[in-house]
């Protein structure tokens, strides 16, 4: 057998690559890591973790509001941006440095480089170093998208809005997925002037229809000037602003323009191709049931793959990756049944099919409560709470939850659990409720909707 450097290569320090580094480590295989910008990836650094920081700080706007409601006397006062941006970055520096600890201490070696393959076991490093490697693993994540458009080196993705130096009086956020409409309901919660473009028919395309519609409602409620059908034709930058010329030819202007119209798999120049191993047409890497590509020693996880773009996804791809490759214990990715949450405000929790997608497959039932919880309900909040089940009549298995309000998160994440174990409707009917709280609704729905 030849002479490895290095039972494991990987290349990408967040969250799938570091996981599957430790635990490769702790199973005994010499393991390498190479990280070009910062350890913890998209999740920890610009995405998952600063986002919901930003969350929490946006959602203080609406309960001091909601404190006049209980019989609190306030005074408003303004949003801090400067302040709370350095301690964001204080506690993402803090995160970087734990996740660098443990892989040190699992007795993974670090690099700080871009790493490319010249071959299928050897990885070239920006730095001049080159190491061979049995295994080698792609976990390089994904990276903002943005359309050919006049001016749009004058937007920003994603990535750039934890960097603002200045929180933006008005902002035009571009798209309609999940992370638009999550800063959509952050900056607006902060105070800026929201404005959101999207050009199809409605927002968070692939959710349930009818949570699309109670999300875009809320939004609306909320004062953010929600625009669907609508897209950016160009861009100029003026004395007063970016000046943007709408696709109904319109005219508006804004201080910030940020894009989050999808991201693509960070897959270019690795030297993937000319190995052998497949990409699609979006780029990105394509395997098998235990991440394994085309070329047998190169494997990959994480976003790179393009399945389902999760952060819980990737540490659980590399869990699988590591216990099949250095266990000798195959382990198959199950994607299906994943509990998600959307951090729009309100947030989403959602888990199995849609409406739509479970109608197309089964016989169904449809059961649905829409309400003011009690807290929102005292305070004088107009704000409605939506939760679903989705019922095979057949078999009575519960094949979809969809829940929209507060703590729709928290939720999903403990339905998750009976819906990925067949739980069935009357399942939830034999479970005692908790009352007074808003997940009761989840287990005293009795009556289906008509039709």
């Amino acid at each position: 057998m030849a002479d490895f450097d290095y039972d494991l290569f990987v290349l990408g320090g967040g969250s799938g690559g570091v996981r599957a580094a430790r635990w490769a480590s702790m199973a005994g295989a010499k393991v390498a890591l190479c990280e070009e910008y910062r350890y913890g990836g998209t999740c920890v650094i610009r995405g998952c973790v600063p986002k919901k920081l930003m969350v929490f700080a946006s959602q203080f706007t609406e309960s001091v509001e909601d404190a006049a409601g209980f019989g609190w006397s306030h005074t408003g006062s303004d949003f801090n941006w400067p302040f709370f941006i350095e301690k964001k970055d204080r506690e993402i520096q803090r995160l970087e440095d734990v996740y660098a600890a443990n892989m040190e201490k699992a007795g993974v070696t670090l690099f700080r480089a871009r790493g490319v393959l010249s071959d299928a076991h050897t990885v070239e490093l920006s730095d001049g170093q080159s190491f061979t490697a049995k295994h080698i693993l792609v976990a390089t994540g994904g990276r903002p998208f943005s359309p050919d458009v006049p001016g749009i080196e004058h937007t920003i993705s994603s990535d750039e809005i934890f960097h603002l130096e200045e929180q933006p009086k008005r902002i035009l956020i571009v798209g309609g997925g999940y992370i638009a409409c999550e800063f959509a309901g952050i900056m607006n919660g902060l105070g800026s002037k929201v404005t959101q473009f999207y050009r199809g028919a409605q927002i968070l395309r692939g959710f349930d229809d009818e949570v699309r519609g109670h999300i875009a409602e809320e939004m609306h409620k909320k004062g953010i000037d929600l625009h669907v059908g609508r897209d950016v034709k160009s861009i100029e930058k003026t004395d007063t602003g970016l000046k943007v010329l709408c696709s109904d030819n319109t005219w508006s202007e804004h201080d910030v323009i940020l894009y989050a119209t999808g991201r693509k798999p960070n897959s270019k120049g690795l030297g993937l191709e000319k190995l052998g191993v497949k990409l699609d047409r979006h780029g990105a890497i394509e395997v098998d049931e235990y991440s394994q590509t085309a070329v047998p020693s190169i494997y990959a996880v994480g976003d790179v793959t393009n399945r389902v773009n999760l952060t819980p996804v990737a540490i659980h791809e590399a869990m699988a990756f590591s216990d099949t490759v250095f266990k000798g214990i195959p382990t198959p990715v199950d994607h299906a049944c994943i509990p998600t949450a959307v951090f729009t405000q309100p947030e989403i929790g959602t888990v199995g099919l849609t409406q739509e997608e479970a109608r197309d497959l089964y016989d169904i039932e449809v059961y649905r409560a829409t309400f003011r919880p009690m807290f929102h309900a005292f305070a004088d909040r107009d704000q409605r709470m939506l939760m679903k089940l989705i019922v095979d009549k057949d078999s009575r298995r519960v094949l979809g939850v969809h829940i929209v309000g507060p703590a729709a998160g928290e939720m999903i994440q403990m339905v998750g659990i009976a819906v990925k174990m067949g739980a069935t409707k009357e399942d939830f009917d034999r479970t005692m409720a908790v009352h007074p709280t808003a997940a009761e609704e989840l287990v005293t729905m009795r009556d289906a909707v008509p039709g």
